[in-house]
């Protein structure tokens, strides 16, 4: 079994996705807050205490059975309990944040034989508490403490950790009824070190909140206690959501879904770049990105292995060759956070690498000086993604040598 397309597969190109969160013991389907015009990406069900999960799905699909859209149900179980067949996948949660081996691995063993045999969806999640400002039902079930969101350190080691473990999606949740919702500094700084789907939920009451969570680079963002008050408002959260809507290449939307997609990988690129800095090398970074997902990350080691050929471009195409088992990369797109030179031009042609994405240009020692042609000749160049922040990291480098 494996996580298929239609099911939180992450998003293309940057494009956002909207979940809403029912809860079996609370959640009146006769007020419902969607029509086959309007309606979220998924469905989640669950909650922290109960309720009968397998009759509540099937009621639910007999409700939205006919939408010409499908609406994958996602199970968002408290305990192995709530799961179900009847749904079209399962969040195989691990709560990270907290220490209790009941939540870690305990349930998940209860469960996993009937998941295994139910052949439904499965997404390997990291559920990761963040306070929010009220004690959570699942603060109370499972008898853990959330992270404090002041230390984003933590927070973001614990992110990294899911996904060396192989989790597929990471949801950083602030709770039920939250009073402050996961902040856009804990999801940028997640997203700047993790390439798994990416899930906020807890807090979010109003649009501009879940656009602030987008712009940070969540994927997607849970949304429940609110429309169960306020079915009104989700055609203001729809309209948001689409604005993210990859609607083509030369659509405004598909635009700014290609930006958003862009600043985000340009900032996993960044955070390679402060790598080695740490290491006293000129900071620069880079990573190549093929069907959504970072095949590739380096960044420059030429002091650390006294090479001046490694260059982070050179670090992160050879490790994304290794990830693929071939020399070229005509799918892929190469971030880094500075004009490539023409030794590192000349590879990414070599390589075929259709898409090239910098961030500050550089005039003495750029490709675009001595080899305006290197590249593949369909090959595409996209310069200027967050050209001062790539820049300031360069300067402040050379300054501190002065």
């Amino acid at each position: 079994m494996e996580i298929t397309d239609n099911i939180l597969h992450r998003p293309i190109l940057g494009d956002k996705k909207l979940a809403l969160l029912l809860d079996p013991e609370k959640a009146n389907l006769d007020a419902l807050p969607i029509t086959e015009e309007s309606h979220p990406d998924y469905i989640f069900v669950g909650g922290s205490t109960g309720g009968d999960t397998t009759d509540f799905v099937r009621a639910l699909k007999s409700k939205i059975t006919n939408y010409k859209s499908k609406i994958p149900i996602i199970l968002f179980p408290g305990n192995s309990s709530q799961f179900t067949p009847e749904a079209d996948g399962v969040l195989f949660l691990s709560l990270l944040s907290g220490n209790n081996p009941e939540y870690l691995i305990n349930q998940q063993i209860k469960s996993a034989r009937r998941i295994h045999e139910s052949h439904i969806d499965f997404i390997p999640t990291a559920y990761i508490l963040i306070d929010g400002g009220v004690e959570t039902s699942t603060m109370r079930v499972t008898g853990t403490k959330p992270l404090d969101p002041t230390n984003i350190d933590t927070i973001v080691d614990t992110c990294i950790a899911a996904e060396l473990m192989g989790k597929k999606a990471i949801y950083l949740e602030a709770g039920s009824g939250a009073i402050h919702p996961v902040s856009t500094d804990i999801i940028q700084a997640v997203r700047s070190h993790t390439s798994v789907t990416l899930i906020v939920g807890g807090g979010i009451r109003t649009p501009e909140a879940m656009n602030a969570a987008y712009a940070a680079g969540a994927d997607i963002v849970v949304i429940g206690n609110h429309f169960e008050s306020h079915p009104e408002d989700l055609q203001k959260f729809l309209t948001v959501k689409r604005s993210y809507s990859v609607s083509g290449p030369t659509g405004e939307a598909g635009l700014t879904a290609e930006r958003s997609a862009d600043e985000r990988y340009m900032r996993i690129a960044l955070s390679e770049a402060h790598k080695a800095l740490s290491s006293n090398e000129i900071p620069i970074g880079c990573v190549i990105v093929s069907q959504n997902q970072i095949i590739g990350r380096g960044h420059n080691l030429t002091e650390t292995l006294e090479d001046v050929t490694a260059h982070a471009e050179m670090q992160a195409i050879t490790a994304a060759t290794q990830t693929l088992g071939g020399k070229y990369l005509p799918d892929a797109t190469l971030y880094v956070t500075v004009e490539p030179c023409p030794m590192c031009a000349g590879a990414i042609g070599w390589a075929q690498i259709s898409r090239i994405v910098y961030g500050a240009p550089d005039p003495k020692r750029g490709y675009a000086t001595y080899a305006p042609r290197v590249f593949h000749p369909k090959a595409t160049v996209t310069a200027g993604v967050l050209e001062d922040e790539c820049r300031a990291l360069i300067q402040e480098f050379f300054k501190s040598k002065r």
